[in-house]
């Protein structure tokens, strides 16, 4: 299946002044298309940083996506990280000046005119209502930091990914994990190629665990859920999902 890097860039995620909530929204659209995220890295904004996560995260992975660092600040080096990364130098795109000029309706000053800087043989693709388009490069899908940002512009090529999507079921269980453990492990003896994942709650007065069985294949994961269902001690099923 396809597989996918995400890179956060920006000191303040790093710092804790803002919270990221990029990667985890691209990791739950990209799980739906069936794309498999591999690794998520935050970073500095420091081009040598970005340009050598980015380069290596491309060679790596079939889709690469980075998060931040393209605005008309000082500290907005994503562009310059990226053309660093393909040794391919920055131009200035005719293109999105002029979608500067309409946006603005006037002269465009110095900061402006940045943000139409992109790395040489970049593809730009129009965001319905938005004036700034996706930049990709290769592999590599530049997306703002603002999430309401990066939500438009996903959504705008959501259909440029795709592989097969990933089925879930959700078991809830009374039992404590302990409890449980060894029919988890006969479980994946079972069905080796099942994902199960085993998630303890605290707090929760219905249930103690919520287990995940998640597959490709739905007569797989069917058959593993009836498996783990039988395994289970009686009257622990609080809910299936």
């Amino acid at each position: 299946m396809p597989s996918a890097g995400i890179i956060v860039i920006g000191n303040e995620i790093l710092s804790g002044k803002v919270q990221d909530t990029n990667s985890p929204y691209l990791c739950r659209e990209l799980r739906i298309l069936g794309v498999d995220v591999e690794r998520i890295e935050v970073i500095p904004d420091d081009v040598e940083t970005i340009a050598r996560d980015v380069r290596r995260m491309s060679q790596a992975y079939d889709f690469v996506f980075t998060s931040g660092g393209i605005g008309p600040t000082h500290d907005d080096l994503t562009m310059d990280g990226v053309a660093r990364a393909f040794s391919t130098p920055i131009e200035r795109s005719e293109s999105i000046v002029g979608r500067l000029q309409r946006a603005v309706a006037g002269d465009l000053n110095d900061s402006q005119l940045k943000m139409a800087d992109v790395p040489k043989g970049a593809s730009l693709v129009d965001v319905g209502d938005l004036w700034f388009p996706v930049v990709i490069f290769e592999n590599v899908h530049i997306f703002p930091g603002i999430p309401e940002l990066l939500r438009k512009k996903f959504e705008s090529i959501r259909t440029r990914f795709r592989g097969v999507p990933i089925l879930l079921k959700r078991v809830f269980v009374k039992r404590r994990e302990s409890d449980i453990a060894e029919s988890l492990n006969e479980l994946l003896a079972e069905f080796p190629e099942l994902m199960l994942g085993s998630y303890p709650r605290v707090g929760e007065e219905a249930f103690h665990v919520i287990l995940t069985l998640e597959s490709r294949d739905a007569g797989y994961l069917q058959g593993a859920l009836d498996s783990l269902i039988r395994r289970l001690p009686p009257e622990s099923v609080h809910k299936v999902e």
